[in-house]
């Protein structure tokens, strides 16, 4: 969650779903620092829009799930990804995103797979534990998703995102991102084709009110072309604020579930356009790390 670029007339808001789950997905929590006697785990990798720079732990897993649902517009979109972290340097992450859409209103609405995200992470500074962290991604996208329906690119395309983490203080957390999206041979639903870019900004600021209690918001900016013609495009933007809270349960097995809610309101470019956000995230080891 990221999560996460379209070149029909649903492209801003195919982006703006695949950012909850790319991202689009890690978070910040209290009681990193190792105390004398283990302390339950916070939360610590269950962002919404934004992207967060600390990558999995070694030999854990996590599966992510997110579902939106626009009032105005009645389009929703469900997302689904799974994170894994190297097996001998978690340094190196990779992950894949799975995207289901649903445009418009009944009777005139469509529906179909969107296309398919293969990530790549690295953590270049900085971990969970960190004041600081940093750890840009790359994407390749898979076009899976049908531009007939406006539910896919029409074309392989990369997107990167270059995430930044910042811990203010032991109840504050600040988060940054930017990002830039190509697709050289997009595609509209009439067969035209031209290059189409995209560019993102975020930023979330998350207070800490229990270890396992966040309140956060953040703010999306996304600007993309979508498809007019043969070598044409034409630029459009959305601006979200998106309030909302996320709290964990933690099990003596290992797993951790984190669920989440937010409102997602459109301001600027995107006034008038709201939506529910639904966050759900497991969070396991798959292999116990042996001691040295």
């Amino acid at each position: 969650m990221i999560y996460l670029t379209l070149v029909n007339t649903m492209i801003v808001r195919f982006v703006f779903c695949h950012l909850f789950a790319i991202g689009l997905l890690p978070a910040w929590g209290l009681g990193q620092q190792v105390p004398s006697k283990p302390a339950p785990p916070g939360i610590q990798d269950n962002s919404f829009l934004i992207e967060e720079a600390y990558n999995q732990e070694a030999g854990v897993v996590q599966h992510i799930s997110s579902f939106a649902r626009f009032v105005d517009s009645k389009d929703w979109a469900y997302t689904f990804t799974q994170e894994w972290p190297a097996p001998r340097n978690p340094r190196h992450q990779f992950s894949y995103t799975l995207a289901v859409l649903h445009l418009g209103a009944f009777p005139r609405s469509t529906a179909g797979i969107g296309d398919v995200l293969l990530n790549y992470r690295y953590q270049v500074t900085g971990n969970a534990e960190s004041r600081i962290a940093f750890a840009p991604r790359f994407s390749l996208i898979c076009p899976t998703g049908q531009t007939a329906v406006g539910t896919g690119t029409g074309g392989p395309g990369v997107q990167t995102n270059f995430p930044v983490s910042v811990v203010v203080s032991r109840k504050f957390v600040t988060h940054w991102n930017a990002g830039v999206t190509f697709i050289p041979h997009a595609q509209n639903s009439l067969g035209d084709r031209s290059f189409s870019t995209g560019y993102n900004f975020g930023q979330s600021f998350i207070f800490l009110a229990h270890p396992r209690l966040h309140v956060l918001v953040e703010t999306v900016f996304i600007r993309v072309q979508s498809v007019v013609a043969n070598d044409k495009t034409q630029w459009s933007q959305s601006f979200y604020v998106n309030p909302g809270i996320r709290w964990a349960y933690n099990f003596s097995n290992g797993l951790q579930i984190v669920p989440g809610v937010s409102v997602p309101i459109g301001v600027g470019p995107g006034y008038g356009e709201k939506g529910i956000f639904l966050y759900l995230s497991f969070e396991h080891p798959f292999r116990h790390t042996q001691e040295k």
